[in-house]
């Protein structure tokens, strides 16, 4: 446990000008505000805040950081209100307390909408001052770190998988390597404690083998001196958690792995570093393919290094990172290290160009309404290699790796992407959906008359492109289901022989669950609303002369008299009253049998209802029947009802009425029967003309991907 006095000599080692006194009035508050309150391990709380301080201190921030590291846990697990805490340390430590407090309250092991909200807020705490999420990774390492005093496995378990699936890419993202890798560490060993002590067991036995990192060191110390290269030269294994993943990836064994050790030559200039490249390939073979120069190409993180792979002076394939001190301290620090480096003049941090990232991601997904997709997006941005790319006159742009042309234009204008018509790449011609690689100059050639197609989502990655490409598909969406919504209603009501205009849904607006017009007839493309739910508004006398008629038996729809061209109905006797039995909602064109009930008439079932079978032991009350040319002339309007099998994606129901519309169909009623995971159940009724109507219909609807099945009801 670290004491106070120890804390603040940390910070004096590489802050002389700290503010003792700030440091020391926030550590005397944050002991008073947790007074009795004691940890899982039974030691006093306030051990916590003093570590998460420290960590802060190894990472060099600044005073109000580490002020900040004291306070963290004061607004949430005390009485201190935020005014209290302003009142005595200023807005600054204020405001980043209450950002730290945010995160702490955020879930991540929730489902679906509810993580993916708890991501958005997450991003948004951590544009407004990335000090927030250095100071939660903090937080969250020495919480990691004292794991092993929480008695239930199974949160042990979720803080893990929590901390490998979302802290530590964070931790990377922002170029934190020491605590991501820290995080990943222990994380691994809580969640696969066999697999993490088998290869620290190798890990063991293979550092005592030969001495092969030492003397590695020596040749190569000796090599540059020799050169007149003064460099600090040293040996960093690859973490048990990134060995574990490697060989998984690879499908290799611990014995085939050829990099178990980076070795790391430090220099003291950028030109230094070229140098220093040349004499490595000079004094030992390349291994092709694996030079990558991050130092002309950074990280979007910051990260800049020379990496090379050579075979050795004992014969072992190794790598070589070359890099300046500055280079260093960001490549473990990153973020932090900038306050190491910041401008001396003004005393000030600023975020610098390779942090523009956070910003620009969360201001290119503001326009994403959908939480989940927001954080499929956030995820294929923040949890991605990436690939360098040089548009025709030399700048560098960087996107994720997989990234197309596409993504390319989208990440210079959201027009140049919507525009885009024909690519070059090296001066050739390539398809849009082309994926880039390290080095391509890319040309994007426009015409105005251009315009996104819903199939350019399926192969672009990056957040930019396909927000912008889902915000300029819905704008074209609305004003196709407008379209289609009106003209659904039109043709409703001029085969009701009704009148309806927009001036009569405006004064009944209340009567459905729309705030204009328009949405009425959006509302009506998806299958949200219905013509008969505006006639029932509109003519309510009409409404209650149908609620009549349905009044009939229970189970049957009464039609007309057996004499009526209507039916159009052969082998029935003159007069006789005929119902359509709802069970099987029978249609032109379908086999057909009567039941005869005393004193109602004739009941018609299309022969494959199964309601028939309890009838089959009293053949005298059946007829056979067949539906007349007239009828099967497809000239009429039959109700018949299916059953719909559909996915959980957005635009389901939308889809479905375009599609019945676009048969000339009718929904006159829908409902929702069954859901799970995956799919649920949509019983609808509609008008059809005949079967072949019906068939033609369920045909289109089962070529829909959002539809797995379709089918009649029988009953």
């Amino acid at each position: 446990m670290i004491r106070q006095y120890e804390l603040i000599d940390k910070v004096l080692a590489y802050n002389p000008k700290a503010n003792v006194a700030l440091l020391n009035r926030a550590y005397v508050y944050s002991m008073k505000a947790h007074g009795n309150q004691k940890r899982a391990s039974g030691q006093p709380y306030l051990v916590h805040p003093l570590e998460v301080a420290a960590i802060l201190a190894e990472l060099r921030l600044d005073d109000a950081s580490i002020a900040v590291g004291l306070l963290h846990d004061t607004l949430e697990d005390t009485l201190s209100s935020y005014e209290e805490i302003r009142d005595l340390f200023g807005d600054e430590i204020a405001k980043l307390t209450e950002g730290v407090t945010k995160l702490s309250r955020i879930s991540f092991n929730s489902k679906s909408v509810e993580q993916a909200e708890n991501f958005r807020k997450l991003l948004l705490a951590m544009s407004e001052d990335i000090r927030v999420l250095l100071i939660k990774l903090a937080d969250r390492l020495h919480n990691m770190r004292t794991m092993e005093h929480i008695s239930k496995e199974e949160k042990r378990r979720r803080k893990a998988q929590e901390t490998l699936e979302i802290f530590a890419p964070l931790a990377d993202r922002i170029g934190l390597h020491s605590v991501k890798n820290e995080l990943e560490e222990l994380s691994f060993q809580i969640l696969e404690p066999e697999e993490y002590n088998r290869l620290h067991t190798l890990m063991v036995e293979w550092r005592e083998q030969d001495n092969l990192v030492e003397r590695v060191i020596e040749v190569l110390q000796d090599e540059m001196t020799t050169a007149g290269m003064e460099t600090q030269i040293f040996g960093r294994e690859k973490a048990l958690y990134s060995i574990c993943k490697k060989m998984r990836r690879k499908n290799l064994t611990f014995e085939q792995l050829t990099d178990i050790v980076a070795y790391r030559i430090i220099v003291s200039s950028k030109r230094r570093c070229y140098e220093v490249l040349g004499l490595m390939h000079d004094l030992y073979k390349a291994v092709p393919g694996r030079f990558k120069d991050y130092i002309s190409a950074p990280k979007p993180n910051g990260y800049q290094s020379l990496h090379t792979s050579v075979i050795g002076p004992f014969g072992n394939r190794m790598e070589v990172q070359i890099r300046t001190q500055e280079m260093h301290d960001i490549a473990e620090s990153g973020v932090a290290a900038h306050w190491i480096y910041k401008d001396e003049k003004s005393g000030k941090w600023s975020e610098g160009q390779q942090y523009k990232w956070l910003r620009q991601l969360v201001e290119h997904l503001q326009g994403t309404e959908d939480p989940e997709e927001f954080y499929e997006h956030a995820k294929l941005e923040l949890f991605s290699d990436n690939v360098f790319v040089f548009t025709p006159s030399g700048d560098l742009v960087s996107l994720p790796q997989g990234s197309t042309p596409l993504d390319f234009a989208y990440s210079i204008h959201s027009d140049i992407g919507h525009q885009c018509q024909t690519v070059r790449v090296g001066g050739r011609a390539v398809p849009l959906r082309t994926r880039l690689r390290n080095g391509d100059i890319v040309e994007i050639v426009t015409n105005k008359n251009q315009r996104p197609s819903p199939g350019w989502r399926e192969f672009v990655v990056t957040a930019r492109a396909k927000a912008a490409i889902n915000r300029y598909l819905r704008s074209q969406e609305k004003d196709e289901k407008l379209k289609l919504g009106k003209d659904i209603l039109e043709k409703a009501a001029k085969r009701e022989q009704l009148t309806v205009t927009e001036k009569d849904l405006q004064k009944n607006l209340k009567a459905w669950p729309v705030e204009n017009v328009d949405d009425v007839f959006v509302a009506m493309a998806q299958g949200r609303l219905f013509p008969r739910q505006i006639f029932e508004v509109l003519y309510p006398e009409r409404a209650e002369a149908i609620a009549q008629e349905k009044a009939e038996p229970t189970g049957f729809t009464k039609t007309s008299k057996a004499d009526d061209t209507a039916i159009a109905i052969d082998g029935l006797t003159s007069g006789m009253s005929i119902y359509f039995a709802k069970c099987c909602s029978p249609i032109p064109g379908e086999d057909i049998v009567g039941i005869i009930t005393t004193g109602r008439g004739v009941t018609v079932h299309a022969k494959h209802c199964r309601n028939l079978e309890a009838l089959s032991d009293q053949p005298d009350r059946w007829l056979s029947l067949r539906w007349n040319e007239h009828a099967q002339s497809g000239e009429g309007s039959y109700t018949t009802r299916i059953r719909i099998i559909a996915y959980h994606q957005p635009g389901t129901l939308s889809s479905i009425s375009t599609s019945v519309f676009n048969a000339d169909g009718n929904i006159t009623d829908l409902s929702i029967e069954n859901r799970n995971g995956e799919t649920y159940t949509i019983r609808c009724e509609l008008e059809v003309h005949n079967v072949q109507h019906l068939n033609s219909m369920i045909s289109q609807l089962n070529a829909l991907k959002v539809v797995a099945n379709v089918e009649k009801i029988y009953g």
